[in-house]
C-alpha cells in the first residue's frame, strides 16, 4: 500500500537517504535460497553506512537468518524444507521494501517510518533495528506465512508448522536480548538520561510478542485468503496498524 510520504527533514537528509539507497542490490531480482538471502543481506549492509537506520535493522536480522540457516540441516526443525521456504519468502518481502527506500512514496506503508527517519539524528541504533524488526514481524511474517502454506499446497496449523514456528522464537530470544544490551548498561543508563528516556520508550515492545500476534494475524489472514474485500481490508488494517507502532519507536528523545 503506498501513498505521499513526508521525506526525511533536515538538510540534506533527502540527499542522503537518495544516496544510502543508490548502491542497494536490484529488488527485482528475487533470492532463491536462504544462503542467497544471507548474501544480499551482506550486500546491503556492504552498501550503507553502519548509521544508516536501515542498515541496524539489517545487521540485527543478517545475524537472526545466520542462526536459522545454521539449524535447517541439524534437526532443530521438524519440517525444514517448509521453514526454509518461509524464510526465503520472508526475506524477499525485505528484500522488495528495501529497494524501494530511495524512493519515499514507493515504499510500503509498513516500512514507511523507517524509511523516512533512517537519517534523523537522535534516533539510537536500538530503535532503527525494532521498528525494523516491528515491520518485518507484525506486517510481513502473516503475509510471508499464507505464501508459503499456499505454494506447499499446506496450512498454517498443519503438522508441525506452529511447533518449528515457536522454535524461531528460541534463537530470536538471544538476538533481542543481544542488541539490548548491547545499549542499556547499567551505567550508561544511570548517567545519560537521553539512553535512559530510549531505554523506556523500547521496552513496550518485544519480539515474542510480535511474532504471538503475528501467528494469529496469519490464521486471520490465510481464514479470508479467498475472500478479495475482507482480505484487502485486512492488509490495510495490518499495514497502518504496523506504521504507527514504528513511529512510536522511533521517536526522537
Amino acid at each position: 500500500m503506498a501513498g505521499t510520504a513526508v521525506p526525511v527533514r533536515g538538510e540534506p537528509g533527502d540527499r542522503i537517504v537518495a544516496a544510502m539507497s543508490a548502491a542497494l542490490p536490484d529488488p527485482d531480482a528475487p533470492v532463491v535460497s536462504v544462503a542467497g538471502a544471507i548474501a544480499r543481506m551482506e550486500a546491503i549492509a556492504a552498501a550503507l553506512p553502519a548509521a544508516d537506520g536501515l542498515a541496524c535493522f539489517n545487521r540485527m536480522y543478517l545475524d537472526v537468518t545466520r542462526q536459522v540457516n545454521s539449524q535447517l540441516g541439524q534437526g532443530f526443525f521438524a519440517d525444514p524444507a517448509f521453514m526454509t521456504q518461509l524464510d526465503v519468502t520472508f526475506a524477499n518481502l525485505y528484500f522488495a521494501a528495501a529497494g524501494t527506500a530511495g524512493t519515499p512514496a514507493a515504499v510500503p506503508l509498513a516500512w514507511r517510518p523507517l524509511a523516512e527517519r533512517r537519517a534523523v539524528a537522535g534516533i539510537e541504533p536500538v530503535q532503527f533495528a525494532l521498528a525494523g524488526m516491528n515491520a518485518h514481524i507484525n506486517h510481513d511474517l502473516p503475509l510471508a506465512m499464507v505464501s508459503t502454506c499456499t505454494a506447499l499446497a499446506t496450512a498454517p496449523d498443519a503438522g508441525p508448522h506452529f511447533a518449528d514456528y515457536q522454535k524461531v522464537d528460541q534463537l530470536l530470544d538471544a538476538a533481542e536480548q543481544s542488541i539490548r544490551q548491547s545499549f542499556e548498561s547499567a551505567a550508561e543508563l544511570a548517567a545519560d538520561r537521553h539512553l535512559a528516556a530510549v531505554a523506556n520508550l523500547i521496552t513496550t515492545w518485544t519480539i515474542n510478542s510480535a511474532r504471538d500476534l503475528a501467528w494469529n494475524n496469519c490464521l486471520l489472514l490465510w481464514a479470508v485468503r479467498d475472500d478479495p474485500i475482507a482480505r484487502g481490508l485486512f492488509l490495510d488494517t495490518l499495514a497502518t496498524s504496523t506504521a504507527l507502532a514504528s513511529q512510536m519507536l522511533l521517536v526522537a528523545v
